[in-house]
């Protein structure tokens, strides 16, 4: 019993740092807008080809 009271607490301790981890990047790290550009095919513009 021992045995699978520390895997649970291994199991325990490593989803808390990952949930840590995923706290940390949504709160602290701030994405930089940026402008963004598609070219689009000139086929793709003309309705009469399909």
């Amino acid at each position: 019993m021992p045995t699978l009271f520390r895997f649970f607490a291994t199991i325990a301790i490593l989803a808390g740092l990952v949930f840590a981890a995923m706290f940390a990047l949504a709160n602290f790290v701030v994405p930089t807008p940026r402008e963004m550009t598609v070219t689009i095919p000139a086929s793709k513009l003309q309705p009469g080809n399909r």
